[in-house]
Parts: C-alpha cells; sequence; structure tokens
C-alpha cells in the first residue's frame, strides 16, 4: 500500500470526506500514512469546490497514533522508520515538518475541518484530531496525550493546539500522566465539542449545513478566528522540533521503550 492508498478523498456537494484508510492497524502512523495525509491537505487547499472537509478514520478507530514498528526501531535507538514519508523532513518555506504538518494542514486549509473520531486517538491520533477545526467525538473513544508513555513529547503541533483548547494545568496533567480518558471526559475538558454514537454521519450532517451557508463568509470567520489561534506558531513548532530531537535515541527514552516491551517497570537516570 502507497500513500496514496493511506488516505482516501470523496467530495459531493461542497463536502470532503478525507478517511484515513490503514483499518488492519488501527489507523496508525507510518511514513505512507504521514505522506497521504499531508498531500490530503494540499490538494483540498487548492479546491475551490470544496466548502467543509470531514476527516476520519476507516475500522475500528480514528488513528492509535504512531505504528508500532517505530518504537520497536526505537528500542535499538533509531528514530522513527523513514519509508514513505520522512516526518522529519522539511520543506523550505513552511514552519512543520511532515510529521507536524499532518496536524496543522487543517488549520491551513481555508475552509471548516471535523474530525469525526471513534475507538482511539492516541499520540499522534489525538494531535491529528486536535488540528481539526471542531471534533464529533464518540463518548466511548480512547483517547491520550500519549508521547511521555515512550519517553518523547508532544511534537505533532499537540503543544500549542492542547494549550490553546485548555486550562494549562489541565494540559500538563494530560501530557505528563500519558493517561488514557474517554471521549466523554474528553468533551468535559473541552477536547470534543459534541459527543455522538455516530460521529462521522453526525459530522457529515454538521458539513452539509455548513456547506450550505455562503462560502466567503465561511472562510472569512475561519481565517479571523484562526489569526489569533495561531500566534507564534512557528516559534512553538520549532521548540517541539529540538525538544523531540534531544530526546529520541537518548538513554533514558529508549528505556520507556524497552520498558514497555519487556512489560517491567522502567529504570530511568537522572538528567546530565
Amino acid at each position: 500500500m502507497s500513500a496514496d492508498d493511506r488516505v482516501s478523498i470523496s467530495v459531493s456537494g461542497g463536502v470532503a470526506d478525507v478517511r484515513m484508510n490503514r483499518p488492519d492497524k488501527r489507523n496508525a502512523l507510518d511514513g505512507d500514512m504521514f505522506l497521504g495525509l499531508a498531500q490530503a491537505g494540499e490538494r483540498l487547499k487548492n479546491d475551490s469546490s470544496v466548502r467543509v472537509v470531514v476527516l476520519s478514520g476507516e475500522g475500528s478507530s480514528f488513528c492509535a497514533g504512531l505504528d508500532f514498528g517505530s518504537f520497536q526501531q526505537m528500542a535499538g535507538g533509531a528514530g522513527p522508520s523513514n519509508e514513505g514519508g520522512n516526518p522529519g523532513s522539511m520543506e523550505e518555506g513552511r514552519i512543520t515538518h511532515l510529521g507536524q504538518q499532518v496536524a496543522w494542514v487543517w488549520q491551513e486549509i481555508p475552509v471548516p475541518v471535523i474530525a469525526a473520531v471513534h475507538g482511539h486517538a492516541l499520540g499522534g491520533g489525538i494531535q491529528i484530531a486536535l488540528g481539526a477545526d471542531i471534533r464529533i467525538v464518540h463518548p466511548d473513544t480512547q483517547m491520550s496525550v500519549r508521547e511521555i508513555h515512550w519517553g518523547l513529547v508532544p511534537d505533532m503541533t499537540g503543544s500549542l493546539v492542547l494549550s490553546r483548547l485548555v486550562r494549562p494545568d489541565i494540559a500538563k496533567e494530560l501530557v505528563f500522566t500519558a493517561r488514557v480518558f474517554s471521549g466523554r471526559e474528553a468533551f468535559d475538558l473541552g477536547l470534543a465539542t459534541r459527543l455522538s454514537d455516530d460521529p462521522r454521519a453526525d459530522a457529515l450532517a454538521m458539513a452539509t449545513e455548513i456547506a450550505g451557508r455562503s462560502p466567503d463568509a465561511v472562510r472569512g470567520a475561519k481565517a479571523l478566528l484562526n489569526q489569533m489561534f495561531a500566534e507564534r506558531a512557528a516559534d512553538q513548532f520549532a521548540a517541539e522540533r529540538r525538544i523531540i530531537g534531544s530526546l529520541i535515541g537518548r538513554p533514558n527514552q529508549v528505556e520507556a521503550v524497552m520498558a514497555n516491551f519487556e512489560k517491567r517497570n522502567p529504570v530511568f537516570s537522572d538528567p546530565s
């Protein structure tokens, strides 16, 4: 399966239905998925017929986060797989690398983006969902800002977007503990816009409603609301890249991964 197969797009009545298509892996992020999501976003930026985007995942989950094989590589002291798209690659003129772009591109698209979230939204998966303008979430969805569990930090724009959506102490608690929480709690915390037993159906219904509004006014409204939302984004994303780069492959990060694989308590060394 290639990047072109990882993400499907269909457009009808001004609504772009975007679906991550790796259901056997709960839509986990490998190189091809990173590339497919970024390419989908770039395509939609320039399609004037699109008035709303709905982003969802095929199968049992929205997105379970980084591909398990990438963590196996980290256990050997290496970074994530570069097969397909390299999450660390940057294009000239961008404020994001590829890994960040798969979450941030939904903010760059000039029309509203609605994420329909079910099953799992873990690590990179929750950061992609947070990159949407609106999140419709199944109450039983398992969600987590999971990176510290693997000895890492949120590095896919999550540090910025999470801090914009919840109080600072709540953001820190979710990041520091890496705990799994439900869609119900996500709604209570302000991370989910609505709860739904059928998130995709309700997202498409909302999208149809928005698509019936003036497309000029809707685009203008998103631009206005995003002007403050994205303030200092470039600086924050650069800090994410710097800090994650200082962690991947270091002894404590490898120990976090190995302890998880070996089902034991980690033994960390004090920072030097």
